[in-house]
């Protein structure tokens, strides 16, 4: 019963603060709302942000699967064809301007929140910036959300964004002075301590980006080894979990691409499918694809394939499960893990350290989605059992942590790919593995049949919003989507 008066909440809360505003225009309406109203309404339009829009989008560049023959919807992604002008991800930029940061300002700015309530839309608000960069690299940061004051804010380099939004946390973090948390609170139920391991989380995932960069990088190094020492991460999974199998309640990806459409888009990955399957990894497996109707079997699609194989047909390939009550996840556990394995072998030279968290991320994963038997996996004589070269034991993680981000969190999938380039570019394009299957390395991405960008490249970023572009003058001019952001060096 709580959980359905906290979902009524932050969708009536969310209906007051988020409806038809420009991204550019002062969002604070009503300007006095009770913070306690608002904080549930931001993190409801974030999981529809994190949960659809930019889950989907990003899970087609990491070959999580692509479009099934027989439908069009997602045609131009499959094959990088989109332009600025097709408006990819403008909702789900408004969205978090408009909808979700507009409403942490709410807290941010109430004399009645306390410095935990503070503390936690500032992790949320860190959170949502670290996303924007990821996609666009330039974002609104220093005059965003000024109203009329600044009607057209300044772009920010995405490097100056990522810095000061971890100045942010920190001086929040510091300026708490005991209180706790009295805002209603749909993620971490008022936990402090979830937050503060939550914040952690950010802290560590983006300082490995500018490690990756070069940027500062034995500053950041001494950072993330501190925080992996200190150990004060969250428990469980960062996730609004607040669905239910009922109209206008459910999973947003499945209602966008399940409930509502006339006909499903989604073929399982043949990159996916194809490393499940080498593993011997059958759990995940079936937990997230349907067996083709032509042959019984997981089938994995290869990118674009219906614009060269006719004979490839939606019977020949599998669809995913749907979940309709699915968690949205912010940050999993297994990710967590797989992070903290990184930094012990990379920075601490630690194996024994880095093993236990790596296993650690299996298991996560395996629990996070009600499976059992993930030791079987890297126990002796397991497909993914820790062994190897300091390498060949960083692409185990690399690798565990695509798998285990697939279906939950797509948006980190693509971004930590960019950053590891792990799964790695395969070197070829769908029709040579179409004619061959055996030259491929299972795992490994494939140019799409069609190839918008030219084979071997893939998208490292998204086209700015263009209603952004029409409405102010100050956005960047286009920058095409094989430009890398700044933290991708590589």
């Amino acid at each position: 019963m709580k959980k359905i008066l906290l979902y009524t909440l932050a969708a009536t809360a969310l209906t007051l603060s988020s409806c038809s505003l420009d991204v550019n225009d002062d969002p604070n309406n009503p300007t006095s709302m009770d913070p306690t109203y608002v904080m549930p309404a931001a993190e409801n339009a974030l999981a529809t942000v994190v949960g659809d829009g930019l889950y989907n989008s990003a899970g087609f560049f990491v070959q999580y699967y692509d479009q099934l023959p027989q439908s069009e919807q997602y045609g131009k992604i499959v094959r990088y064809q989109y332009t600025q002008s097709d408006n990819i991800l403008d909702r789900a930029y408004a969205q978090m301007f408009s909808g979700a940061l507009a409403d942490l300002n709410e807290v941010l700015n109430s004399s009645t929140a306390t410095g935990a309530d503070k503390f936690a839309a500032t992790t949320l608000r860190a959170f949502i910036y670290q996303l924007a960069v990821d996609n666009w690299d330039q974002v609104p940061y220093s005059e965003a959300l000024q109203g009329g004051s600044t009607p057209n804010p300044r772009w920010d380099d995405g490097q100056t964004v990522y810095t000061s939004v971890l100045n942010e946390l920190d001086s929040t973090e510091n300026a708490i002075d005991g209180s706790s948390i009295t805002v209603t609170d749909m993620v971490n139920s008022k936990s402090l301590s979830q937050w503060k391991g939550f914040a952690n989380a950010l802290r560590l995932r983006m300082y490995l980006r500018f490690i990756d960069a070069g940027v500062d990088a034995a500053s950041y190094t001494a950072k993330a080894r501190q925080l992996v020492a200190e150990n004060k991460f969250f428990t469980g999974d960062i996730k609004f979990d607040n669905y239910a199998d009922e109209n206008d309640r459910r999973n947003p990806w499945y209602s966008t691409n399940y409930q509502n459409q006339n006909t499903t888009n989604h073929a399982a990955g043949y990159a996916i499918v194809s490393y499940l399957k080498a593993t011997g990894d059958n759990a995940r497996l079936n937990w997230a694809f349907k067996p083709a109707a032509a042959n019984g079997q997981v089938t994995g699609c290869l990118p674009a394939s219906k614009y060269s194989f006719p004979d490839i047909v939606n019977n020949n390939l599998s669809e995913l499960n749907y979940y309709p009550t699915k968690p949205v996840y912010f940050f999993t556990q297994a990710e967590l893990q797989f992070l903290i394995a990184e930094v012990q072998l990379r920075f601490n030279d630690n194996d024994a350290a880095a093993k236990q968290a790596y296993e650690a991320g299996i298991d996560a994963d395996y629990s996070a989605r009600g499976l059992s038997g993930s030791s079987s996996l890297y126990g002796n004589g397991g497909a993914v059992a820790w062994t190897g070269t300091t390498a060949e034991k960083l692409n185990l993680i690399y690798m565990q942590k695509w798998v285990a981000l697939f279906y939950m969190d797509h948006m980190e999938a693509w971004s930590e790919q960019r950053r590891t380039d792990v799964p790695a570019y395969s070197g070829l394009n769908a029709q040579q593995v179409h004619a061959d299957p055996t030259i491929y390395t299972a795992g490994e991405l494939i140019s799409p049949s069609v190839d918008a960008l030219g084979v071997g490249n893939f998208p490292k970023r998204q086209w700015f919003p263009y209603d952004a572009a029409q409405y102010n003058p100050n956005t960047p001019a286009a920058v095409n989507i094989s430009t890398p952001v700044w933290w991708d060096k590589k």
